[in-house]
């Protein structure tokens, strides 16, 4: 597996070895042992399928918070994303920085997110389905939401259309005056 460290401190970008020949590909998208000698030795309890139908679609930014806090695990099963973390962790020297990396049916990328990061992407083909691990399980009471375009974190998203968002993701508090559920321990 080819690993990439980003700009922001355990946010990594994970390529798994892919055996193709004239069927197609195998691939192994995730085995514990390898992912911990990795350095990602979260313990995955849900996983997410998530379909969007238009390009342009913008989902995020979202987390949940403690004490169902979720690290995840990000790939694209059909389609192409542009797969974005944002450090929310209060006290980090890189606290409102983002990172953003292109996920695809084609290239097999995944993106790990730890917690303490907000999460969102933007799909680049239509039809896009996005497939993710996470290390909580789903609790509404505890999600939370950033703007997607908030000018202090200032995504460089690559859209070409005007997105579409759903009404939450529309109206999402901005970063300023946000008061962070994460602390930096590094």
């Amino acid at each position: 597996m080819d690993i990439t460290e980003t700009k922001l401190s355990g946010v990594k970008l994970l390529k798994p070895r892919r055996f193709g020949d004239h069927r197609g590909f195998f691939a192994e998208t995730y085995s514990r042992r390898v992912y911990a000698e990795a350095g990602v030795g979260d313990e995955f309890v849900q996983d997410n399928h998530s379909l969007s139908a238009a390009v342009g679609t913008v989902r995020g930014l979202h987390f949940q918070a403690p004490p169902h806090a979720q690290a995840k695990l990000v790939r694209c099963g059909r389609g192409a994303i542009f797969d974005v973390a944002v450090d929310i962790r209060g006290g980090s020297p890189t606290y409102g920085r983002w990172a953003g990396y292109t996920l695809s049916a084609e290239n097999g990328a995944q993106l790990y997110i730890p917690v303490g990061f907000a999460h969102g992407f933007a799909t680049l083909e239509p039809d896009s389905e996005i497939i993710y691990k996470c290390s909580d399980y789903s609790a509404p009471e505890t999600e939370g939401a950033l703007r997607w375009d908030d000018p202090d974190i200032g995504i460089t998203w690559p859209l070409t259309t005007s997105p579409v968002l759903s009404g939450k993701d529309a109206a999402a508090p901005l970063l300023a005056g946000f008061n962070s559920p994460f602390t930096f321990e590094g």
